[in-house]
């Protein structure tokens, strides 16, 4: 399946397009510390698997609840993005444009809390 499918509708979301490729960015990466990259890898997928189960739901608490879940596995993809720069684990460019994704995708998920 492609970028370019029709799909569910919530496929269409520009939240779900971004936490798809932060996800692609964050394996793409390749952060050299094998915990850390693990840590990351599986927080950004989380980030997307948790939007995926809120975004159909048409009710406002369930759609909050995954939104919520969404953006504390960002913030812990972030948090391990940021200390592998640190380490000298993956590059500040690759760090930088993760980081950059990760700010607007939580300006996104935030306003799917409200």
């Amino acid at each position: 399946m492609t970028d370019n499918h029709e799909g569910f509708a919530f496929q269409q979301l520009d939240v779900y397009g971004a936490a798809k490729e932060f996800a692609r960015l964050v394996q793409a990466a390749r952060i050299s510390d094998r915990e850390l990259c693990d840590q990351a890898t599986r927080a950004a997928k989380s980030t997307f698997c948790h939007l995926c189960e809120g975004l159909p739901n048409s009710g406002a608490a369930m759609r909050r609840k995954y939104s919520v879940g969404a953006d504390n596995s960002l913030h812990e993809a972030v948090g391990a993005v940021d200390l592998s720069e640190a380490l000298g684990a993956v590059s500040a460019e690759r760090s930088r444009r993760i980081q950059q994704l990760g700010l607007r995708l939580h300006k996104m998920l935030r306003g799917l809390m409200r």
